[in-house]
């Protein structure tokens, strides 16, 4: 008998616009529960495993709370609780975790690891974030903005900042949700046009000047100047991205009901001025929560499959 292989969530563009559409309306649906206290426990006896190889706050404590809301529980490892800081292959952790619980989140470094790891798992592997793609912080954002301001199709979204994973995954979700991109980020941090898919391109706008990309914007977001893996450059990095703060000028060129994201943690005097991440256009608590319920939607899909309609 043929072993259906499992869905896994490893990059933003791994779902189809219909599948993101049903995980936002579960998403909607699940937190909507939450706060009228009502208990959904789809995933009773059920056991997600958590890879830490970056540490975390935000990404460990909703997927750990989220797998307990719905019934199911969660066990956290760090490398150095697993035989992988003994140089056990990742191939060998995965065909041993996998018979063993029901799901798997994974933060690490490079996105090789996590793509041998899903290739060996007999359940569901979601990339809690690799150097190069943080798919769960976009479906939260997203969602973010939807509860806000409706459907983002259309829209534009103002990244102003580093050329990291956190890009990446909102360039990919451009091109499945049919938004535009702005980019603005300092010279030698710029993102590499020439290897985007043709796709992801025609979404994509690149601006040597930030208020240029700010200029019309129904989301302005960024990220922390210096990523984990990168402090070395810390100084060379504030020096580069001193004129690259979002600031209540950058915010005030955006469409007047432009939103601003970011996906903590933030350094108030650095990408972000204080009075914008503190102000009424930011929603990056929201964000932060929705962490929590867009995740539970995820482990409700990969798990149990589309439910709900």
């Amino acid at each position: 008998m043929a072993v259906t292989a499992p869905r896994h969530f490893l990059q933003f563009r791994d779902f189809s616009r219909d599948e993101l559409g049903h995980l936002f309306d579960r998403t909607r649906w699940i937190k909507e529960r939450f706060k009228r206290y009502e208990i959904y426990q789809p995933l009773r006896d059920r056991t997600l495993a958590m890879v830490f190889e970056k540490a975390s706050t935000r990404t460990r404590v909703s997927f750990e709370a989220g797998m307990n809301q719905l019934g199911g529980i969660a066990i956290n490892l760090n490398r150095h609780d697993t035989q992988l800081s003994r140089g056990e292959p990742i191939e060998d952790v995965a065909r041993v975790i996998s018979r063993m619980v029901d799901v798997v989140m994974i933060r690490t470094f490079g996105q090789d690891i996590i793509e041998r790891f899903a290739a060996h798992s007999r359940v569901p592997v979601i990339n809690g974030l690799t150097n190069e793609h943080h798919p769960c912080q976009i479906l939260a954002d997203v969602y973010t903005f939807i509860e806000h301001r409706g459907a983002i199709g259309g829209r534009t979204v103002a990244w102003i900042g580093d050329a990291n994973n956190m890009l990446t995954s909102w360039l990919q979700a451009a091109a499945v949700l049919d938004f535009r991109i702005h980019v603005s980020s300092p010279a030698g941090y710029e993102i590499d046009r020439n290897a985007l898919p043709a796709d992801v391109a025609s979404r994509c706008e690149s601006y040597a000047d930030p208020m240029d990309a700010c200029r019309g914007a129904d989301l302005v977001t960024t990220d922390v100047w210096t990523s984990m893996g990168f402090e070395a450059e810390n100084e060379a990095r504030l020096r580069a991205f001193a004129d690259w703060q979002v600031d209540a000028e950058m915010m005030g060129v955006a469409n007047p009901e432009a939103l601003f994201m970011h996906c903590l943690p933030a350094h108030r005097g650095e990408e972000v001025a204080a009075d914008v991440i503190d102000g009424p256009q930011s929603v990056v608590w929201d964000e932060a929560e929705n962490r929590l319920h867009a995740q539970k939607a995820l482990l409700e899909y990969l798990v149990c499959g589309k439910v709900g309609d």
